[in-house]
C-alpha cells in the first residue's frame, strides 16, 4: 500500500516536472494580441493632459503627433477641428475632453480608437552653461467599442543643447547666453516634441503597429498569424512530450 502510494507520487512528480520544463521553453506572450484583435483604422487624438509647467505644452505636442501616427497607416482626425468642436460643446480643456464618454466620441466622430496622452514634463530647463529640452509622456490607445486599452507607450526624451566643442569657461558662458537668447526666439521644444513623437509612435520595438493604410499591413498580420500558429504548435508539442515522459516513467517503474 505504502509502496504504491510512493510510486504514484513519484510518477506525478516526474509528470509535473516534465510539464514545467515544457512550459519554460514556450515563447513569451505577445503584447500586441489585443491590439491586432481590435485593429483600428482611424484614431482620434485628443490634446494631452498637461502636468508640466509649460502652459503651451498640449498644443505644441498635439500639432506634432498626427504625422507619425498617419505614417504608421491610420486615419487621424484633424486635431484643430477636434479641439474646436470639443470646446464648442462644453469641454474647454484636455482634462474635460479626456473624461468624455467613449460612446459619445464614437457617435460624434466615428473613430475606432482614442489616444489619451499625459505630458509629465515638457519644455526647456536652463542652467549656467547649458540648457536641456525634455519631453516626457505616457500614452494609451483605447478601443472605442469595448473600452479596452490596446496599446500603451512611455517616452522620456532629452535634448542636451550644450556644445561638446566648448574648451573654455568664457566660451561656455558665451555659448550658454546665445542658446538662451536664441531659445526665447525659436523655442526648441516644438522641434523636440516632433522628434519625441516620432520615437514614441514609430519605433519598431514597442511603438504602434502598422495600420490598415500602411503598405506593410498585410505582411505584418500574416507574420503575426504564423508566429501564433508556431507558438500553439510548440505548446502542443511540449504537452505531448510531458505526457510521453510520464507514460514512460510509469512503464519503467518496477512493480511489487
Amino acid at each position: 500500500m505504502k509502496s504504491g502510494f510512493m510510486r504514484t507520487s513519484a510518477i506525478l512528480t516526474i509528470a509535473a516536472s516534465a510539464l514545467l520544463g515544457a512550459c519554460t521553453t514556450l515563447p513569451t506572450e505577445d503584447p500586441y494580441v489585443l491590439y491586432r484583435e481590435h485593429m483600428p483604422a482611424s484614431i482620434l487624438v485628443l490634446p494631452p493632459v498637461n502636468e508640466s509647467l509649460d502652459v503651451n505644452a498640449p498644443y505644441s505636442w498635439v500639432t506634432t503627433a498626427s504625422m507619425p501616427i498617419a505614417e504608421k497607416g491610420y486615419y487621424v482626425f484633424p486635431v484643430a477641428i477636434v479641439d474646436a468642436f470639443m470646446k464648442e460643446n462644453g469641454l474647454p480643456n484636455p482634462e474635460d475632453m479626456h473624461s468624455a464618454p467613449l460612446d459619445k466620441l464614437g457617435e460624434v466622430f466615428g473613430a475606432d480608437a482614442v489616444l489619451y496622452v499625459t505630458l509629465t514634463e515638457f519644455g526647456q530647463k536652463f542652467e549656467l552653461l547649458s540648457s536641456t529640452t525634455r519631453v516626457n509622456a505616457v500614452a494609451e490607445l483605447v478601443d472605442i467599442r469595448t473600452g479596452q486599452t490596446i496599446w500603451t507607450g512611455a517616452l522620456n526624451y532629452a535634448d542636451d543643447n550644450n556644445s561638446s566643442a566648448q574648451n573654455s569657461l568664457l566660451g561656455s558662458l558665451i555659448n550658454a547666453a546665445i542658446n538662451q537668447v536664441g531659445s526665447t526666439l525659436t523655442d526648441r521644444t516644438h522641434d523636440a516634441a516632433a522628434i519625441a513623437n516620432n520615437m514614441l509612435f514609430t519605433n519598431a520595438r514597442n511603438g504602434l503597429l502598422k495600420g490598415p493604410l500602411h503598405p506593410g499591413f498585410e505582411e505584418q498580420m500574416a507574420a503575426a498569424a504564423e508566429a501564433a500558429e508556431a507558438a500553439g504548435a510548440a505548446e502542443a508539442a511540449g504537452a505531448a512530450g510531458a505526457a510521453e515522459a510520464a507514460a514512460e516513467s510509469i512503464a519503467n517503474e518496477p512493480t511489487q
